[in-house]
């Protein structure tokens, strides 16, 4: 009986230890994976923005990080983006990281300006090859998903009066007033932009953005282990985080159509 019971705690310390091994090396693998993401990123935005040099040209290599030059190509790549979006007749977003500003703009004009309170950048975005940045940037992105603390569209269900005597005037609030504006804009070349709103006035403010926070890493949490057990190395997403006033942030998500286009000028 004292053998059969030796037996037993033998072997569950021999299935435990597998165990711990096996996820260990899953996570070190996780790992290894996860930091593969970026340079896998880099590289195909290098290889499908990269532009060939002409041959038997002779450029002056140094004009290619002249700030100057590269003060103009900014300028150009930028206006490239705008002129696409604004033959569309639509609504459109555009952000300058230069300025700090974010500002929707119709056929060109910008019709609401927002200052950015803070701004952080993917390293991609500002320390890649400059050129081949701002080649990617010359196209507007478009939106492809977003993930929002409030409505795009505010649904107000009433009953209509069966005559003008039982008529009354909404008197329903506009809770989105209060409600804490904080959302993630999706683009299809795989670009987040996370919008927050400045105000941490109260505690359920604070407490919704790290819910949201929480939410979002979940996801791409999930999104790498699928990736991972597929033997695939996770998709990394550029971003740009900012914070802007709750009314500012409010205005632009709601403005901005469903699946709008975003301009980013650097």
């Amino acid at each position: 009986m004292e053998t059969e019971i030796i037996n037993n705690t033998s072997g569950i310390k021999k299935t435990f230890i597998i165990l711990i091994i096996i996820f260990s090396v899953f996570i070190f693998y996780y790992a290894i994976m996860s930091m593969m993401s970026p340079a896998r990123k880099l590289s195909a935005i290098n290889n499908e923005f990269s532009v060939n040099p002409v041959e038997n040209t002779l450029v002056d290599e140094r004009i290619f990080s002249d700030s100057t030059y590269l003060k103009l190509l900014k300028e150009k790549a930028f206006l490239q983006s705008r002129i696409v979006m604004a033959e569309t007749d639509s609504i459109y977003l555009t952000i300058n990281l230069t300025d700090s500003t974010a500002n929707i703009e119709i056929s060109g004009v910008v019709v609401h300006k927002a200052k950015m309170s803070s701004v952080q950048t993917s390293k991609i975005l500002i320390k890649g090859d400059e050129n081949i940045i701002l080649s990617m940037l010359s196209s507007p992105f478009t939106i492809s998903n977003a993930y929002a603390t409030i409505r795009k569209e505010p649904v107000m269900i009433k009953m209509a009066p069966k005559d003008t005597t039982e008529y009354k005037p909404d008197i329903m609030p506009d809770t989105s007033i209060v409600e804490p504006v904080n959302y993630i804009l999706e683009m299809t070349n795989g670009t987040r932009i996370y919008v927050y709103q400045e105000e941490k006035e109260k505690f359920s403010d604070r407490m919704n953005l790290f819910i949201f926070n929480i939410k979002d890493r979940l996801r791409d949490t999930w999104s790498s282990l699928k990736s991972v057990a597929l033997l695939k190395v996770p998709e990394y997403h550029p971003f740009i985080k900012m914070r802007l006033p709750r009314a500012d942030a409010k205005i632009i998500y709601r403005a901005i159509p469903r699946y709008g286009q975003v301009g980013i000028y650097r």
